[in-house]
This record gives C-alpha cells, sequence and structure tokens, in this order.
C-alpha cells in the first residue's frame, strides 16, 4: 500500500447519494472520506435524471406552446441546440464544483475504486495503478448504485448497444433507434429521440411503465404512437446483430403475432439495473457479491456483525440496497443514514449532538420508511406520470381496504385556462378504515408538479374531513383536490 489513512467514517460512491450521506455524518464533528472512482456528483448528474431531462424539455416546451391558440407554432427542437444545453446542464462532464463543495464541507475525496476487506477496513485502487487503505474509526457507508442489466439474447452483449449512459451523452442523434425495455428509461428516450428527429421503435415484454396504474402506461403509448414511435409491446428479443465496422443493428424478436425483426442505427437497452456490489468485497463479509444489499430501516446492513462496541457499523443507501431506484429516495435514505451515523458516533463533546437512536421509529429521522409507504415517482414523458404510495393493484394485494377515486383533469378550470387539448387522469386510493390518502397518481402535463401535495396528504396521514379544509386556488389544476373529495362524499 502507498498510503494508510484513517476516518471516522468512509463513504463509498460519490453520487448524489454518497454526497448526502457524507455530508450529514459529518455533522457531529466526525471525520469523513467519500470514494468515487469516476464523477463527483455520479449517475444523476451527468448520466440520468440532469441530461434526460434536458434532452427532454424541448419538446415538452415545444408541445405545451403549441396547445395554447395564439402561439406561433414554434417547429421541432433544434438537435444541435438540445445536444448544447445537455452539456451546459452537465457541466461538459466536469465535477470541479461538485469537488469544491465536498472541500467546504469538510469531507476529503479519495479518488479510486474500494473494496472492503474486513470489518472497517477498504484497499483503494488508484487511477495512477497506486493502491491506499482506508480505515474507518467508526462507519462504513456504502453507496455504490446501480449498473444496467442486459436481457439474454444472442449477440446483445456484443451489438454495441447503449444503456442508459449512452442514450444521455450522444454526440449526435442518431437516424433511427431501437428501444428495448418499456420502463422508465425506455419510455423517456423514446420520448426525447423522437423529438429530435429519430425514427423510434419501442420493444416491450409487457406495456409501458408497469409499476405504474395501467392507465398511466396507456396513455403514454398512446402520445408515443401520435408521435410516430413504433410501439411492438408484448414481444421478447431474441437476437441482435451487427456488423463488425459499427454499422446498422438488427434486432429479432418473438411476440404473438410471430418472429419480425427492425434495423436501425443504435440500439438502446432499458431493461432494468442491478445493485453495483460486484466488485466491491462484500464477500469478505459473508455478504453475496452482486445482490443487494439488505438494511435495516436506520440503513445498517443486515447480516454482517456489529463491531467491538456493539453498534452496527456498515450502512447502505440508494440503489444499492435494492429498495428503491430513485435519486430522490436514495439521497432520503442517505440523510437517514448519516443521521444515524453521526448520532451514534458523535464525539464526547460534539455539543448539541442528538442522542443516540434507540432504534427505528416510523416517520423518525433515524428511520428510513417512505421508500415503503410513500414512495414517489416522477416520468418525464408526455404526458407526465406522478404517483405516490401502491397502486391499486398492489394496496388490494396487501390487504388494505381502499377506495379508488377518478377525476379527468380536463374537468378543471385550470385546465380550461391552460389550453383546449389539456387532457389527463387523477386518481387516489383512500383507506376507508382510517380515513385517510395511502396513494395518489397524476398522468397530464407538468404532473410531476402536483406529486407533492398527494405525497404530504400520504405521509401526514391527514384525516380527508381535514384535507377538505385545503381549499385550492380557483383556476388552477390543483382545484382537482376538491374533485376528488366532493366525489367521496365530503
Amino acid at each position: 500500500m502507498d498510503a494508510t489513512e484513517t476516518y471516522d467514517v468512509v463513504v463509498v460512491g460519490g453520487g448524489a447519494v454518497g454526497e448526502n450521506a457524507a455530508d450529514r455524518a459529518g455533522r457531529t464533528g466526525l471525520s469523513v472520506a467519500l470514494v468515487e472512482s469516476e464523477l463527483v456528483g455520479g449517475e444523476c448528474s451527468y448520466w440520468a435524471c440532469m441530461p434526460s431531462k434536458a434532452l427532454l424539455r424541448a419538446g415538452a416546451a415545444r408541445d405545451a406552446a403549441r396547445a395554447v391558440p395564439g402561439v406561433r407554432d414554434p417547429g421541432p427542437p433544434d438537435p444541435a441546440a438540445v445536444l448544447a444545453w445537455r452539456d451546459q446542464v452537465t457541466h461538459d462532464w466536469d465535477d470541479a464544483s461538485q469537488v469544491e463543495w465536498l472541500d467546504g464541507a469538510g469531507i476529503t475525496l479519495v479518488r479510486g475504486h474500494a473494496r472492503l476487506v474486513g470489518e472497517r477496513v477498504l484497499d483503494v485502487v488508484l487511477p495512477d495503478g497506486g493502491a491506499r487503505r482506508l480505515t474507518a474509526r467508526r462507519a462504513v457507508i456504502v453507496a455504490t448504485g446501480s449498473v444496467p442489466v442486459l436481457p439474454e439474447a444472442d449477440g446483445i452483449a456484443t451489438a454495441g448497444a447503449w444503456a442508459s449512459r449512452e442514450a444521455t451523452a450522444a454526440e449526435a442523434v442518431p437516424e433511427s433507434l431501437v428501444v428495448v425495455g418499456g420502463g422508465v428509461v425506455g419510455a423517456e428516450m423514446a420520448t426525447a429521440y423522437a423529438d429530435l428527429g429519430s425514427r423510434v421503435t419501442v420493444l416491450a415484454r409487457g406495456g409501458l411503465l408497469s409499476a405504474a396504474e395501467p392507465f398511466a402506461g396507456e396513455a403514454v403509448a398512446a402520445s408515443l404512437r401520435e408521435a410516430g414511435v413504433d410501439l411492438r409491446l408484448g414481444v421478447q428479443v431474441r437476437k441482435v446483430e451487427r456488423s463488425d465496422d459499427g454499422g446498422p443493428v438488427t434486432v429479432t424478436f418473438a411476440g404473438d403475432a410471430g418472429e419480425d425483426s427492425v434495423t436501425a442505427a443504435e440500439l438502446l437497452v432499458a431493461t432494468g439495473r442491478v445493485p453495483r456490489t460486484g466488485d466491491l468485497g462484500v464477500e469478505s463479509l459473508g455478504l453475496e457479491a452482486g445482490a443487494a444489499l439488505e438494511v435495516d430501516e436506520d440503513m445498517a446492513v443486515r447480516g454482517v456483525a456489529p463491531a467491538g462496541e456493539g453498534e452496527p457499523w456498515l450502512y447502505a443507501c440508494g440503489d444499492v440496497t435494492g429498495r428503491s431506484n430513485t435519486t430522490h429516495h436514495g439521497k432520503y435514505q442517505a440523510r437517514v443514514a448519516g443521521d444515524v451515523v453521526a448520532a451514534r458516533f458523535a464525539p464526547a463533546d460534539a455539543g448539541d449532538a442528538p442522542a443516540p437512536p434507540a432504534g427505528p421509529e416510523p416517520w423518525s429521522r433515524y428511520a428510513a420508511t417512505a421508500d415503503r409507504r410513500a414512495r414517489t415517482q416522477v416520468v418525464f414523458t408526455r404526458p407526465q406520470v406522478a404517483w405516490v404510495g401502491p397502486t391499486e393493484q398492489e394496496a388490494r394485494d396487501a390487504g388494505l381496504p381502499v377506495r379508488v377515486i377518478d377525476h379527468d383533469l380536463s374537468w378543471v378550470a385550470g385546465a380550461t385556462v391552460t389550453s383546449p387539448e389539456y387532457g389527463g387522469t387523477a386518481r387516489v386510493l383512500v383507506d376507508t378504515e382510517r380515513g385517510v390518502l395511502v396513494g395518489a397518481t397524476f398522468v397530464g402535463p407538468d404532473a410531476g408538479e402536483m406529486l407533492h401535495a398527494a405525497t404530504i396528504a400520504v405521509v401526514g396521514q391527514v384525516p380527508l374531513d381535514r384535507l377538505w379544509h385545503a381549499v385550492p386556488a380557483y383556476p388552477t389544476v390543483s382545484e382537482v383536490w376538491l374533485r376528488l373529495l366532493e366525489e367521496y362524499g365530503l
């Protein structure tokens, strides 16, 4: 080893999740090191949330303008300008500002790839081939995220297919694109590249957005078809062929109608992700490499013996836990993990440090419960899809006594003044025994901006007769809350 260093806390993974964990863990005076092998800021900042939304924004603005009488048609998006804006949003894949933030927060950055080699000990391979050993006096927090997984199909592994990174970082818009997968990434990138002029084909085993209410995926499918996207749903990819010179790619697939194929300039495979634990060294602790790190509500990893003082020492948050694959819930888990570590191991002279948590409790700052009870998701397709809590089917499978209330968003005054083409659906799930919301779904223009009110109602367990007194402003689309409560009988 070129060097051996000791910190109170070592965080592995410098994406948005790791940054939050490191920041919170150091708030009682603990020394913190953050290990990152790529760019500080991670997937969300450079290859996922931020660049994908930059790619989608121009098409969304164009359609919104087209739907308003009296506005001149702005025409199709300019691909070069959209890609330039994407580059600006990602700071041209330069993490200098993120590193500056770490420095200001007193967090030590170690660039390299870390592996656990024992209790609170990690070996880090540096970019120049050297190595450093880091020892954590108190805790190690793992925030290594997830990696794409390929479906089983002949030739797909060697066909030079795009994953989400290549799709969001592309230097040019391909003439044609095949998207394999009907989840969030597949639906959003099909939307973005159709906006930018690609001829897009989507191949999906089921419908679109299967994690949401069925009407949501149906609305997105109808919109994509209207935009000229060729949707082939209920099909399985069998074979992928591409010439050695990187020419067009041909994808053969099969469904109820038999076997067929499509050829395009590029192929995007967006069929899911798995926790990034394959090269983390977790097997040295008796855990399974490549599997999710199962955690308690305080984000302590299960199956790992406590350190000498009897406190858990290994924590995990974000995609690597397998609990939720969204940045916002990963950051939420990171805040919990960091707060737990800061409280449990606070130095004696920490002053106003919080008391160490006795154990996780629902809705405590020391327990991550929202990603089980009030998980939120927004899909930036057109229409947007946003939901909190379970779907109707998930609620019924869990034995919840729910009543479903739907309302057409075009029937509120805010929609009328927004556009004559405004359309969408709002659904809430009411627990009839407790008289509170347990879930909500919104499908429509800017639906994501309507979600937080529902999230507060679900997390706060606000009784509907109290929610009745939350008067929505007129004329806004949020007036749908009044209509939903009226439909319930209030």
